[in-house]
C-alpha cells in the first residue's frame, strides 16, 4: 500500500518539480538580468570606493611620513642654526671684549707716557727754576764777595758748572 503512495506521489511531484525547476530557471534569468547587474555594479562601486579609500589612506600616510621627516629635518636645521647663532654671538662678544681690553691697555699706556712726560717736564721746569734761583744767589754771593758784577756769560757758565756738579752728585746717590 505504501508503494502506491510512493509511486503516485512521485508522478505528482515530478510535474511539480518540473514546474518549480522551470520557474526557478526563469527566476534566476530574471534576477540575473534585472537584479544581478545592479547588485554587481553596486558591489563593484563599493569595492572601488574601498580600494580608493585604502589608496588615499596609504597616500595620506606617506604624505604624513614625508611631512614628519621634513619637520624633523627643519627642526634639526633650526637647532643647528641656533647653535651657530649663539657661537657667532660668543665669538663677536669675545672679539669686542678683546678690543675693549686692548683699547683700555692702549689708554693706560698713553696715560703713563703722558704722566712720564709731565713728570719729566715738571722736573726740567724745577731744575731750570732751581738753576735760575741758584744763579741769582750765586751772583749775589759772588758779587758781595768780590764786589763786582759778573757778566751774563760768566754767570751762565758758573751756573752750568754748579748744576753739573749737582747732577753728578744726584747720579752717584
Amino acid at each position: 500500500m505504501f508503494s502506491n503512495l510512493i509511486v503516485g506521489a512521485s508522478e505528482a511531484y515530478l510535474g511539480d518539480s518540473l514546474f518549480v525547476l522551470v520557474v526557478f530557471i526563469i527566476l534566476v534569468a530574471l534576477v540575473g538580468k534585472f537584479a544581478f547587474g545592479p547588485v554587481s555594479k553596486m558591489m563593484q562601486a563599493r569595492s572601488d570606493k574601498i580600494t580608493n579609500d585604502l589608496d588615499n589612506a596609504a597616500q595620506s600616510r606617506e604624505d604624513a611620513a614625508k611631512l614628519a621627516a621634513q619637520r624633523a629635518t627643519e627642526l634639526k636645521n633650526s637647532k643647528s642654526e641656533a647653535v651657530e647663532i649663539v657661537n657667532t654671538a660668543k665669538r663677536n662678544g669675545e672679539k669686542q671684549r678683546e678690543g675693549m681690553v686692548t683699547l683700555a691697555q692702549e689708554e693706560v699706556q698713553t696715560l703713563k707716557q703722558n704722566a712720564k712726560k709731565d713728570i719729566e717736564q715738571s722736573r726740567l721746569d724745577a731744575l731750570n727754576s732751581a738753576r735760575d734761583d741758584v744763579a741769582q744767589l750765586s751772583i749775589e754771593i759772588a758779587s758781595k764777595l768780590i764786589k763786582k758784577e759778573l757778566s751774563v756769560t760768566d754767570q751762565k757758565s758758573l751756573i752750568n758748572s754748579y748744576i753739573e756738579g749737582l747732577d753728578k752728585q744726584n747720579e752717584t746717590r
